[in-house]
């Protein structure tokens, strides 16, 4: 009866062996195999169009992808630059181009500023907004319009802030605001970081692209664009208590605002240059004219700053560095890696605030990466001035 005991049991064992041994190898033929797969398909194609080769990557698992290595460095890992960094190790910087399929699509990466400008500069309806959701940010506004009309828009933005003159005018703008913000930090002597740089961030925005100072308006604002980030980083989902509900909401509420605002600054000025006109019909130009220059600051806070998921919507594919990118596919712009890059930027990652010094009160506090990047507690600081000594 022992003996028999002892033979089930090495059975038992073999075959335990045998299928944890297994599921490892067949997890590794069907990760290369999908690859494969892909591949096989657009060569297939490539020889009757003569495409370029795919940019280089991995699809990784069917269906899910790299998905899950992607949740890893985000979640488990917390390293947010690890998932394009691998990438950058195994097949070289090169373009800056990498293919892969992230959450049900087959995606290309592009982390190089060449490869960035090509696809955020696209003169043509190459690449289609995916999100931010066209809803949330504007029709009409940069990320969305496409073509010309993108070329356009840009091109008014390029000239606010991208000129010698512009650069003065906004250095003039910002830093007396950033000197006063050190100042009061100093004086309260424990502050929430993330907070208060959002604060003076923002207040910096609506003075250099709508000329307003802080005031119960721009709070309100701030609380509405609040709302709306959270909308765009969450699920398109129309329900009550979605956060994506909920941004819709307020980003009602602000157009509203705006509106009124529009009306009673159009007002105000068409009031003061009143006494410079003689006749109706030139107050009523006058007006016109600023209320559209208001309407067009207005777009450019809501739009400032965002550049996301887009897919290839043209019917050909698009060409770029000597890769094709598929119609279909989607690209992510990853902007994160040029900010962190240290080839740009001595020390990206370092805070290092003028006149400043600081100490974190939880320097064990973790960061959360999704959604977005925070510290969970908002890095709660000491900071004084330093000594002029």
């Amino acid at each position: 009866m022992a003996m028999h005991s002892q033979v089930v049991a090495a059975e038992w064992a073999w075959w335990i062996g045998l299928l944890l041994g297994a599921i490892p190898l067949l997890a590794l033929a069907v990760w290369y195999a999908n690859d494969a797969g892909h591949r096989a398909a657009f060569a297939l194609k490539r020889c009757w169009r003569r495409r370029l080769p795919l940019p280089p990557g991995h699809m990784g698992l069917p269906f899910i992808g790299e998905s899950l290595s992607l949740l890893w460095y985000f979640k488990l890992a917390r390293r947010p630059d690890g998932f394009v960094d691998a990438k950058k190790k195994r097949y070289g910087d090169g373009a800056g181009v990498y293919r892969t399929h992230l959450f049900g699509s087959p995606t290309v990466l592009v982390c190089s500023p060449a490869a960035n400008k090509f696809v955020l500069q696209s003169s043509q309806d190459a690449f289609g907004i995916r999100w931010p959701a066209p809803e949330l940010v504007g029709v009409s506004s940069i990320v969305n319009v496409e073509g010309r009309k993108h070329a356009r828009l840009r091109g008014f933005i390029l000239a606010a802030i991208n000129r010698p003159g512009s650069l003065r005018t906004i250095a003039e703008v910002v830093q007396p605001r950033v000197v006063a913000a050190l100042r009061s930090w100093a004086h309260k002597g424990t502050i929430t970081a993330a907070t208060e740089i959002k604060k003076v961030t923002f207040e910096n925005i609506c003075k250099m692209f709508v000329s307003m100072d802080p005031s119960p308006l721009t709070d309100m604002i701030d609380e509405c664009f609040a709302g709306l980030v959270a909308g765009f980083r969450a699920f398109p989902l129309d329900l009550p208590g979605t956060a994506y509900r909920h941004a819709r909401a307020v980003r009602a509420k602000r157009k509203k605002s705006f509106h009124h605002e529009v009306h009673c600054q159009g007002g105000r000025r068409n009031y003061q240059s009143s006494q410079h006109f003689s006749n109706g019909s030139s107050r009523g130009t006058q007006r016109c004219r600023v209320q559209r220059q208001l309407i067009s600051h207005f777009k450019f806070i809501g739009a400032f700053g965002y550049s996301g998921k887009r897919k290839v919507n043209n019917l050909a594919s698009t060409l770029h560095a000597g890769y094709t990118i598929p119609k279909g596919w989607r690209v992510v712009v990853w902007l994160r890696s040029l900010h962190t890059d240290p080839n740009y930027y001595d020390d990206p990652l370092s805070f290092n605030p003028t006149d400043g010094t600081w100490e974190l009160l939880n320097p064990d506090a973790e960061i959360s990466y999704l959604p977005h990047s925070k510290p969970v507690d908002g890095a709660a600081m000491s900071f004084s001035k330093l000594n002029s000594d």
